[in-house]
């Protein structure tokens, strides 16, 4: 929790707050936090901003993503041991209104969790949030406009046809002509790769097959010019946007339930702020200048990193190579006051691990912990030497 003071002597007393007010900058990966003084500059007749304190939420959307992918291959493998003949059921569930996937409702709750504990902790009369709308064709193709909006990349064209216009019907691999041809993933979808035709290449099936899931750079080690022209077509892939678009207006309808007053602000103003007062590019001071501002004053503050580390795991064992169960999980998230991600330092005073310890720690119910140091793995430590 952020360190924090409580007048509780003043709890009886009408005491005059002063105007403090909480700004957001949503991100996919991380959300900036700023809560800021207000006052109204003279000169310009726009609020000044005194920052009290800096902040950044890291989300856990992409690990959630992969749990839930990894659970519905679970589930899919064990009814199809289990409950072969099992009858289908895929169309008799309808989503809610304003229904989000787990990863991008996880980025919603968190952040109004941590605003709902910010204005316990101090008078916060107002937030502010920065609502951006990403035009992915835009992003695309800048200078796009009118009636182009109805007509896509594949306008036209099949997904198939339009690859071999765009790579002149030959593998991109090898330059082959002869053979069939496939679409392949240039980030392979294992390493979470999208079906976009911005990461579609062709290639032949020998190519196809080597190369597999491995990165681009990896596969043509041997051959980085092929690499960089291969990526010299592919665009800058929209993930992360496609998030923010998503979760913006179920962002704001949550700050609004908190029944305080709200400022929307753009993007582009957000960064007009930034550059004009000369500030260094980071999520929690792009929230300070989020909205409405003159100067943002004592901005060169430290900045509280909060990173989500979710609830545990519901998964009871690990899988082999196979499949098949091996081993089993602990059911609780805590031992002996520890849990897995804390920083810890441990001081073993003799044996073969004798010395100081410092890193992330990852716990056993035995009591006989790993910590992840700068210079590796220390396996064995036991609790009675670690504190966090």
């Amino acid at each position: 929790m952020p360190f924090a003071i409580r007048l509780t002597d003043r709890r009886l007393v009408q005491s005059a707050l002063q105007p403090l007010r909480l700004k957001l900058d949503p991100g996919s990966k991380e959300t900036g936090v700023a809560i800021v003084r207000e006052a109204t500059s003279e000169a310009a007749g726009e609020p000044d901003a005194f920052v009290l304190s800096l902040a950044e939420i890291i989300h856990r959307g992409r690990q959630i993503s992969e749990a839930l992918t990894s659970r519905r291959s679970m589930r899919r493998a064990r009814r199809g041991r289990k409950t072969r003949y099992r009858a289908a059921r895929f169309n008799n569930r309808r989503k809610p209104t304003g229904w989000l996937a787990p990863s991008l409702r996880h980025r919603v709750d968190t952040t109004a969790a941590w605003v709902r504990r910010f204005i316990k902790l101090a008078p916060i009369t107002a937030l502010s949030m920065e609502l951006v709308r990403f035009d992915m064709q835009a992003m695309e193709n800048p200078e796009i406009s009118g009636v182009e909006y109805q007509q896509g990349t594949l306008q036209g064209y099949e997904v198939k046809e339009y690859l071999l216009a765009k790579f002149g019907r030959s593998c991109s691999y090898c330059d082959a002509t002869d053979r069939p041809l496939e679409a392949e993933h240039i980030v392979a979808k294992a390493n979470g790769g999208s079906d976009r035709v911005s990461n579609l290449t062709l290639a032949c099936r020998p190519c196809n097959q080597k190369k597999g899931k491995l990165a681009l750079e990896a596969f043509l080690r041997r051959d980085p010019a092929r690499a960089k022209h291969i990526l010299a077509r592919a665009k800058a892939p929209l993930r992360d946007a496609a998030a923010v678009n998503a979760t913006r207006l179920a962002l704001l309808d949550a700050l609004r339930s908190f029944r305080l007053s709200v400022e929307t602000g753009s993007g582009g103003q957000t960064k007009y702020n930034r550059r004009r007062l000369e500030m260094p590019k980071s999520h929690a001071l792009d929230a300070a200048c989020v909205g409405n501002v003159h100067a943002v004053s004592d901005w060169q503050r430290p900045v509280l990193r909060i990173k989500c580390a979710g609830r545990g795991s519901y998964q009871r064992t690990r899988l082999t190579a196979h499949g098949f169960p091996r081993g089993y999980l602990m059911r609780d998230k805590r031992a002996f006051g520890f849990q897995t991600g804390d920083m810890v330092k441990a001081v073993v005073p003799s044996g073969k691990k004798a010395g100081t310890h410092v890193g992330r720690v990852a716990i056993r119910a035995t009591g006989s912990f790993n910590i992840q140091t700068a210079a590796g793995v220390v396996q064995g430590i036991s609790y009675k030497h670690c504190r966090v």
